[in-house]
């Protein structure tokens, strides 16, 4: 087990590169699909990876790692069993952040605020293009309840693929899209000496976007 000393030895100097207000984009959302491109380009393992915060409507969060399926000019969609831990919190208060890590660019992006439903022809549309057992097991899946074993899902997903064997596999209707939509977007790009570079996109009252820097 490591002690408090490992731990602290764990240290990182970032030098990549920098970020700086008059080399971004006036839209965040565009600023973001820059970013996005080059972590792709760069082969990053899965940088469509993100922690999920929820809270519920006491306030208490709860976070997990999910993976960003779409991006619009109206925000970040990713999909979910709505009967969930997290389904349930959106429910009670529909309000969430998400936050990337890119390692590899040393760079982080978070994004705050409002989060929707999308419609139901969107989710239909994106179900219908998961793998076979993927679309199994959102059948399968009481997703975040308590089981009894691994057996409990074996059964139902081998129920479902025989349920569904040569034809179409229609989306439950307890899964489906969520869209955030941002009214806080940042950038964060690391520098030496943790003198990191943040850009904060703020939203404000005429819809317009503010760039602020923030200090690290």
């Amino acid at each position: 087990m490591q002690t408090y000393n490992d731990f602290e030895l764990l240290r990182k100097d970032y030098r990549l590169q920098s970020l700086n207000e008059g080399e971004v984009d006036a839209s965040p959302v565009k600023q973001f699909e820059i970013w996005w491109k080059q972590a792709i380009n760069s082969k990053i393992d899965e940088p469509n990876a993100m922690n999920l915060a929820t809270a519920t409507r006491e306030g208490k969060p709860s976070t997990r790692i999910v993976l960003l399926k779409k991006v619009t000019n109206e925000g970040f969609v990713f999909f979910t069993n709505y009967e969930s831990r997290k389904g349930k919190e959106l429910d009670e208060n529909p309000f969430a952040s998400i936050a990337f890590f890119w390692k590899e660019l040393e760079r982080q992006v978070r994004v705050e605020g409002g989060i929707e439903k999308i419609s139901d022809g969107e989710s239909d549309e994106y179900f219908a293009t998961r793998p076979f057992e993927s679309r199994i097991a959102a059948w399968s899946s009481p997703q975040s309840k308590v089981i009894l074993n691994r057996e409990v899902l074996e059964k139902a997903a081998n129920s479902y693929t025989t349920k569904f064997k040569a034809q179409i596999i229609p989306r439950p209707k307890h899964w489906g899209g969520y869209i955030l939509k941002p009214n806080l977007v940042e950038f964060w790009q690391g520098r030496p000496g943790r003198l990191h570079d943040r850009l904060q996109y703020k939203l404000t009252a005429d819809l317009n976007w503010k760039i602020e820097r923030l200090a690290p």
